[in-house]
């Protein structure tokens, strides 16, 4: 059964980092692509970043570029996402997701940056 489950998140200041994980179940995460998504209230759903299978390769949507980075351990079955530089515009619920099992969701981590 595919279990993904997220956590890591919290309330923290402008410019303060946080470490998101995602805590996956049912699948063996090194095969396959590997998303972090984030919605923030009355937005619809965004992909935030991508770390491929295999080798790995990473892709970041423009506004977290040099600031986010996600990575994964294969022998935890988790996929991180540390997140550094943080902007009151990055609050929103967080979300782990793979593609290849598309009908699956986590829960969800908020992160609320916030003085």
């Amino acid at each position: 059964q595919v279990q993904l489950v997220e956590s890591g998140g919290g309330l923290v200041e402008p410019g303060g980092s946080l470490r998101l994980s995602c805590l996956v179940s049912g699948f063996t995460i090194s095969r396959y692509t590997m998303n972090w998504y984030r919605q923030a209230p009355g937005k619809e759903r965004e992909l935030v970043a991508t770390i491929g299978s295999g080798f790995g390769s990473r892709i970041y949507v423009d506004s977290v570029k040099g600031r986010f980075t996600i990575s994964r351990d294969n022998a935890k079955n988790t996929v991180y996402l540390q997140m550094n530089s943080l902007k009151p515009e990055d609050t929103a619920v967080y979300y782990c997701y793979a593609p290849a099992f598309s009908q699956y969701w986590g829960q969800g981590t908020q992160v609320t940056v916030s003085s």
